[in-house]
């Protein structure tokens, strides 16, 4: 059996599987269940100076019959009392001591504020630190949460007063609701930060009742923006981990957040370079115990690779992934219509004929049966057809071997400005 202790900048579990910090995480007791569930981890509801939470707070998007296929929240930190919520972080730890507990926190944007919710917090026994500068509301309005986390220097100057008094690894987790979230990273990583978590929440506002024209959720009939997150978020998620793990100045390891919902989810993140993930939203769904189910699936998939050790994942898929200038332009790939599998419920042509290039047809047989084919000569190769065909192998994508060389846009830039200057010299 592979392997599974994760080591996030000498934060180590036996696993690494954490709950995020969000609801399931409010209290001890949580916590508790979720380390005899199986969880390697957890990271503490924020902490900071305890706040009033509302009522309703919660709503969730639901598409093409699947429930929660997107959360939305308008809670905010820690409403427990300090004191209570570090007793209780204490006790847990010795309870279990070999699970990393990380304390998240959020305080005014000073440095003694930090300096001083840092001792308090290192006191009880955690492992590490998470600074939390990507709450989408409430806290942002205060100048905490997103509206720190959206700038580069507050970013930087913040991680750096931790640093100054913390005794445990510093994870700064960055909000997604930036232009460039490498910027805040790097300025992570500038300030002395050993490990970065993202994403947190997008804002975003869930929907409107078109009977009531209530937002929801909405408190008392008046509704507000929060944070989304849930299974819609992990293409998001995905692509600002990537950008993270590639930039050469984001040196530290990264705790991947963002629509994990499975086992296969888990080798996504951290094909993309993530040391350890965090849930939130699938245990809200489903409960604790389905770690259980990612632990298994982790292990088998480990196992049925040959791999030793989860930490052999990590990064592994990161050289794939570049600017779309690098793409080769000559690669060529068609669709093909597995005839024996295709249940001719013809998706596939209305979709090419009405959104892409008109290229598949339905032609008949001698026999009078009729099928679905493809003018190979006019595929661009889309993938549309593959997409939104309802059987598994119907349709496959083939590449097709066309003769030419590479050819990336950059190279071809690359070549015209080379042509250009030489001409010109030559000119001269």
């Amino acid at each position: 059996m592979a392997d599974l202790t994760s080591n996030l900048a000498g934060i180590v579990s036996p696993n690494p599987f954490w709950l995020a910090s969000a609801p399931p995480t409010n209290s001890g007791y949580q916590v508790q269940r979720a380390f005899e569930a199986g969880w390697g981890g957890a990271v503490w509801k924020t902490l900071g100076e305890p706040i009033i939470n509302s009522t309703s707070r919660f709503a969730a998007v639901s598409f093409n019959g699947q429930r929660v296929a997107g959360f939305n929240n308008i809670e905010l930190i820690s409403d427990r009392p300090l004191d209570v919520n570090l007793r209780e972080i204490e006790e847990t730890k010795k309870r279990f001591p070999d699970r990393a507990i990380v304390a998240s926190l959020m305080v005014e944007p000073k440095q003694e504020k930090w300096h001083e919710i840092v001792k308090k917090v290192e006191a009880v026994g955690v492992d590490g630190l998470e600074l939390n500068f990507g709450c989408p509301h409430g806290m942002a309005e205060r100048g905490m949460g997103a509206a720190s986390g959206q700038v580069p220097a507050l970013v930087e100057s913040q991680t750096y007063w931790v640093k100054e008094v913390a005794q445990t690894p510093v994870i700064v987790k960055l909000t997604p609701n930036i232009t460039d979230i490498t910027a805040t990273a790097e300025a992570a990583v500038l300030g002395g930060a050993d490990a970065i978590s993202l994403i947190n929440t997008i804002n975003s506002l869930a929907s409107v009742d078109i009977h009531t024209w209530n937002t929801v959720p909405n408190v008392d009939g008046l509704g507000t923006h929060g944070g989304y997150c849930g299974p819609a978020v992990k293409p998001i998620a995905l692509h600002m981990l990537g950008e993270c793990a590639r930039n050469d100045l984001v040196t530290v390891p990264i705790s991947g957040i963002g629509g994990i919902s499975n086992w296969q989810n888990v080798v996504e993140f951290m094909l993309m370079g993530s040391t350890t993930i965090q849930v939130c939203t699938a245990a809200m769904h489903h409960g604790f115990r389905i770690v259980e189910d990612m632990i298994d699936g982790l292990s088998n998939y480990l196992d049925d690779k040959g791999i030793d050790s989860v930490s052999e994942l990590i990064g592994r898929s990161v050289p794939k992934y570049s600017d779309w200038g690098n793409v080769n332009l000559n690669h060529q790939i068609v669709a093909r219509i597995q005839t024996d599998t295709c249940i001719n419920c013809n998706k596939c042509q209305i979709a090419c004929e009405d959104t892409a290039h008109q290229c598949i047809s339905r032609y008949k047989e001698a026999s009078g049966a009729s099928y679905l084919a493809v003018n190979e000569e006019e595929c661009v190769g889309c993938n549309l057809c593959s997409i939104v065909c309802p059987v598994e192998g119907a349709i496959e994508m083939v590449p097709i071997a066309n003769g030419l060389p590479p050819l990336s846009w950059n190279d071809r830039q690359h070549a015209i400005n080379t042509l250009q200057t030489s001409t010109y010299i030559g000119g001269k």
